[in-house]
């Protein structure tokens, strides 16, 4: 029974990546590491609005992608909690982008969790596309400049998420914090 789950999973998985992908010269180029990302402004999941960069000036910032049917969203988004509240203080924010799932299925994952980091609602994968996510979870890790430094496509362990982020806030300055209402 476990192996069957375990391929319904993995073909809904195949069939939204599919469809994420779409066809033709649609594609967005790769994202360039040091070069500015995509801007986006999304709901949480209380319905406040986040625009990034603009919310998150000279912040680190982590975005994520994720889906509540990802087998390895779930063990790493509760895995990095911790992690976001040691290092919020000094400057890290995560963004967790729910991809093409509703707001009450993304809501029941978080809380099931207990994430305090936002999340996030790209319903119909259009930001998912701009950063050119080909599989879930991936990440994103943003320097204070907005540049891209590099991304993670799988899980990531929190040691890994660590040393990915500590030296990006090692660098001086005031951040400013969003609201942590999800």
């Amino acid at each position: 029974m476990a192996l069957i789950l375990e391929r319904v999973i993995l073909f809904i998985g195949i069939g939204w990546l599919v469809s994420l992908a779409g066809c033709g010269s649609d594609t967005p180029p790769l994202l360039e590491t040091g070069k500015p990302t995509p801007r986006f402004s999304l709901h949480s999941l209380s319905n406040h609005t986040i625009s990034f960069p603009d919310d998150l000036k000279n912040q680190v910032v982590a975005i994520r992608f994720w889906a509540d049917w990802c087998p390895f969203c779930k063990s790493e988004m509760a895995a990095i909690e911790p992690v976001y509240k040691d290092l919020h203080s000094q400057g890290l924010e995560i963004l967790a982008i729910n991809v093409r799932q509703d707001q009450t299925t993304a809501m029941r994952f978080v809380q099931q969790l207990g994430v305090t980091y936002p999340a996030l609602l790209d319903p119909d994968g259009e930001i998912a596309r701009a950063y050119g996510v080909s599989g879930l979870p991936s990440t994103f890790f943003i320097d204070r400049q907005g540049r891209l430094v590099t991304r993670l496509l799988g899980e990531a362990t929190p040691e890994t998420f660590k040393e990915i982020v500590l030296p990006l806030l090692q660098t001086p300055t005031a951040p400013q914090h969003i609201s942590q209402s999800q």
